[in-house]
C-alpha cells in the first residue's frame, strides 16, 4: 500500500499520524460521544511509541440484516474476499443487526465519515424520489431482468442522483422479493389486507402501495419489528423470506402469504466525500470485490428462496400463494401516482418494462 504523506501532529508529547488519528476517531465515535481529551488520550494509549498505528485500517460495513439473512451472508462473504486480498493492510469489519444504527442512521454516518460502507435498500426512495421506481409492484420480473435494469437504468440514471446527495454506489446487491406475514388471516387478494396494521419500511411509495391495498401501513425501523409483532403494536409486516427467517419473524406470525409484491435491490454504498480519502490500493480492492460479489449474492438469494420456503412451510406458520393478478390490478393507481409526481417517472417505468421483453 502506498504510504500517505506524513501529517503527524505533536499533541502534548504524543505523535499521532493521520491514519492513526482517523482510525481511532472512527472507533471512538461508534461508541458515542467522546471529548477531545478522550480522543487524544486514546490516540496516545493505542498508538505505538514510534508514532505508527497498530493493526490494519478498519473499514466498517453496517447493515440491518440479522445473522443468517441474505444481507449478513453477502456482507460476510464480501468482507472475507476483501480481507484475504488486503492481507493485513486494511480490514472490512461487518456490523449487522443495526449495530451501527438503522438505515436512516447509517446514511447519516456515511456522510459524517463514521461508517465506511452501508447497504441501504428501500430507504433510498425516501431520499431520492426516482428510487421509488423499485417500489412499483411487480415491476422487476426476475434477476436477469434486474441485471438489465442495473446496466440501463441504475448506473446511468439513478447512481448519479445518489452521488449528488453524497452517496457513491460501489455495487448493486439484493434484498429480494417481498411477502406478507400477519396474525389475522391469509392474504389472497388485496381485500384481505383491509384494516391490517402492517409494518413497512420508511420508503414513501411502500406506504402508499399498502394504503392503496387497504392496509394500515406503519413505517418503522427493521430492528423494531420483532417486538412490535410480539406485543401487537402491528399485526403483520412484509419482507423477503431470508429476512423473515433470519429475524425469526415467523415465530410470532400465523400466516405467510407469498405475494412477491416488490423486488428490492440493495446498494453497497460509501460516502462521496470521505471514500476518496481511503488509500487508492484499498479502494480498488473493495470496489472490485463489491462488484464481483453480486454473483454470490444472486446465487445465495435463489438458494434461500427455495430452501426457506420448504423450511417455513414445515413450521407452525400457515403458507399460501396470493392472487398476483388481483394484486397487479390493484397496483395500477400507484404507477399512476408515481408517474404524475416524479419527474420522468413514466419514462423510467416504460424503460424498465421494455427491458423485461429483451
Amino acid at each position: 500500500m502506498r504510504e500517505r504523506p506524513s501529517t503527524a501532529r505533536n499533541t502534548g508529547g504524543c505523535v499521532l499520524p493521520r491514519k492513526a488519528r482517523a482510525v481511532r476517531l472512527r472507533r471512538l465515535l461508534r461508541t458515542g460521544f467522546v471529548s477531545a481529551f478522550a480522543l487524544l488520550a486514546a490516540g496516545c494509549a493505542q498508538s505505538g511509541s514510534d508514532g505508527r498505528d497498530e493493526g490494519p485500517l478498519e473499514l466498517s460495513f453496517g447493515h440491518v440484516g440479522a445473522p443468517g439473512s441474505l444481507f449478513a451472508l453477502s456482507a460476510e462473504e464480501f468482507a472475507r474476499r476483501v480481507n484475504e486480498r488486503l492481507d493485513g493492510v486494511a480490514e472490512v469489519v461487518v456490523y449487522g443487526s443495526s449495530q451501527l444504527g438503522g438505515d436512516d442512521i447509517l446514511l447519516q454516518k456515511l456522510r459524517l465519515g463514521t461508517v465506511d460502507l452501508a447497504l441501504p435498500s428501500s430507504i433510498m426512495s425516501s431520499r431520492i424520489p426516482e428510487f421509488g421506481l423499485f417500489e412499483m409492484p411487480y415491476l422487476v420480473r426476475d434477476r436477469e431482468h434486474m441485471n438489465r435494469i442495473e446496466s440501463e437504468v441504475v448506473w446511468p440514471e439513478l447512481a448519479p442522483l445518489a452521488e449528488s446527495q453524497g452517496y457513491h454506489f460501489l455495487a448493486v446487491w439484493e434484498n429480494g422479493f417481498r411477502h406478507v406475514t400477519n396474525n389475522l388471516r391469509p392474504i389472497r387478494s388485496p381485500d384481505d389486507l383491509a384494516g391490517i396494521k402492517l409494518r413497512t419500511p420508511r420508503g414513501t411509495w411502500r406506504v402508499r402501495l399498502f394504503q392503496n391495498f387497504g392496509a394500515n401501513p406503519v413505517p418503522m425501523a427493521f430492528s423494531e419489528v420483532l417486538l412490535a409483532l410480539r406485543t401487537g403494536v402491528v399485526d403483520g409486516q412484509e419482507n423477503p423470506l431470508a429476512q423473515i427467517h433470519a429475524a425469526k419473524l415467523n415465530e410470532v406470525q400465523q400466516y405467510l402469504s407469498l405475494t412477491e409484491h416488490v423486488y428490492t435491490p440493495a446498494y453497497v454504498t460509501v460516502s462521496s466525500r470521505h471514500w476518496p480519502g481511503v488509500p487508492e490500493e484499498v479502494r480498488t480492492v473493495v470496489e472490485e470485490e463489491a462488484r464481483a460479489a453480486q454473483a454470490f449474492v444472486y446465487a445465495t438469494a435463489r438458494r434461500l428462496d427455495r430452501e426457506l420456503l420448504v423450511e417455513l412451510a414445515a413450521t407452525d406458520i400457515s403458507v399460501n400463494w396470493a392472487d398476483k393478478v388481483a394484486f397487479e390490478r390493484a397496483s395500477e393507481t400507484v404507477y399512476e401516482e408515481f408517474s404524475a409526481s416524479v419527474e420522468g417517472g413514466r419514462e423510467l417505468i416504460d424503460r424498465v418494462l421494455r427491458l423485461a421483453q429483451q
